[in-house]
């Protein structure tokens, strides 16, 4: 059984490909979890040629070229995406951050998911520069 972190985010071990990717949705608790896999299949299916990786428990998914662009983590109340270069997508996401470039979305329980704009900020996000560990 995965360990969960506060938040309900699972502990899952750094590693690439889909092996870890697929375990931290498979350990996601309650709602978070077909949320979670929701939005992996729509990364998956708008960037198939995204590269995977699990690194600090969360899922990564980035090009081979420019680094990662996107990242998955649970909190108690939401499911947050990172976008490394978030402030170049048009319209911004709307979560600020302390690092310069990055914006989040913060996905809830009780609230739809808007797949047409995610859709196009996964678009253009994967066609910019990536943050690389």
């Amino acid at each position: 059984m995965t360990k969960l972190l506060s938040g309900g985010n699972p502990q899952i071990a750094k590693g690439d490909g889909a092996k870890p990717v697929n375990a931290y949705y498979a350990a996601l608790p309650g709602w978070k979890k077909p949320l979670g896999k929701k939005v992996h299949a729509l990364i998956k299916k708008t960037v198939p040629k995204a590269t995977l990786a699990v690194r600090w428990n969360s899922p990564m998914y980035g090009t081979d070229d420019a680094g990662f662009f996107v990242s998955v983590h649970a909190f108690s109340k939401f499911l947050r995406l990172t976008f490394f270069d978030g402030t170049s997508l048009k319209p911004m996401p709307p979560g600020t951050s302390k690092t310069p470039k990055t914006r989040y979305l913060d996905l809830y329980e009780d609230e739809p998911l808007d797949t047409a704009q995610l859709t196009k900020w996964l678009e253009q996000a994967s066609k910019l520069p990536g943050w690389k560990p």
